[in-house]
């Protein structure tokens, strides 16, 4: 008797909570996810690390025995001014020194990295005034990329998936949640094509050491906004129309997140994902509910309403009734 009540206490209360049981299962699901991640990250690139971190280690040893006038901490010293030059953008080889991060194209690439939130790392501002402009400028430019982004998928998502969607549905008879699908996956094809592949058979062709799967990597990674910066296209020394290919790469940062976007909103509106998006959410006001506390409230107002139209005709009659009550004149006799 006892394990029955407790067992259906149980099930109410997790019929009661059970969005929050979802989003609970949800947010170990990340965890476990993050903790994978990091797992198969540190199993396959430690090893490279440590290859890299005795080959250094060598090289440099090597050096320090060719060039005994020179010591270590002086060795140290340089190398650690060269990279935090280098962390900055600015390199002392010869074959870099060559190209400015500041001119005007390599300014317009820095501000849409920046808008777009994808921040490459390869460039920052030197200057205080220009951390400080860096700040203020992000502050209003992002959440006005992102209005414009916004306005600019909305308008387009009309032409790319509501319009086609409702064609096919009209004229095949086919029903929206089939084509909804077939829509996505097709778009989803096309957008991989011309905006992850094609790319990077280009970057692949420019850049000198490229080949497929970095292109592709970079692709993905801008796309995505991740923007790791070890892969930065137009930085080699012996770049042809490098003012030009920095403009290209420009609106093909800007043109590829639409792209993304309006791909993402297309699965977002399909009927199985908002299905799997309410077992999440809290749930809303039911609109039964809603609808009950309106008639209520309407009939309490029509009942208010009736009592004091009733209220005035009893008045009207209590009224009409005392006039009667006044002695008729009466008729001169003659």
């Amino acid at each position: 008797m006892l394990q029955s009540l407790a067992s259906s206490s149980c099930v109410r209360l997790m019929q009661n909570h059970k969005s929050t049981w979802y989003f609970a299962s949800l947010l170990l699901g990340y965890v476990l996810y993050l903790v994978f991640g990091a797992i198969i990250f540190s199993s396959v690139e430690l090893p490279y690390e440590d290859l890299l971190r005795q080959e250094l280690r060598a090289l440099k040893q090597r050096f320090l025995q060719e060039n005994e006038c020179l010591s270590e901490e002086r060795l140290e010293r340089f190398l650690k001014k060269a990279l935090d030059a280098s962390n900055y953008g600015v390199s002392i080889l010869n074959n870099a020194s060559i190209n400015w991060n500041w001119d005007f194209t390599s300014s317009l690439f820095f501000a849409s990295t920046v808008l777009s939130t994808t921040g490459y790392g390869h460039t920052a501002p030197l200057s205080d005034g220009g951390k400080a402009f860096c700040i203020i400028y992000s502050a209003i430019g992002i959440p006005f990329t992102l209005l414009f982004l916004t306005a600019a998928v909305q308008r387009i998502m009309v032409f790319s998936t509501r319009r086609p969607i409702s064609y096919v549905h009209r004229q095949w008879g086919l029903s929206k949640a089939v084509v909804g699908v077939a829509h996505a996956v097709v778009l989803s094809f096309l957008a991989i094509c011309f905006f992850l592949l094609i790319p990077a058979a280009v970057f692949s062709a420019l850049e000198d050491n490229w080949n497929f799967l970095d292109s592709s990597y970079f692709c993905f990674i801008s796309l995505s906004t991740i923007g790791l910066g070890d892969y930065v296209p137009g930085e080699a020394a012996n770049q042809n129309y490098r003012e030009l290919y920095k403009m290209g790469i420009t609106v093909y940062l800007i043109l590829g997140l639409i792209v993304m976007l309006v791909v993402l909103e297309t699965f977002c509106e399909l009927q199985q994902l908002k299905q799997l998006r309410k077992m999440f959410y809290l749930k809303k006001e039911k609109q039964k509910d809603r609808i009950a506390i309106l008639e209520h409230d309407q009939l309490s107002f029509s009942s208010v309403s009736k009592a004091a139209a009733s209220s005035n005709e009893d008045n009207r009659h209590m009224f009409g009734s005392t006039t009667t009550l006044v002695p008729p004149r009466s008729d001169t006799i003659e």
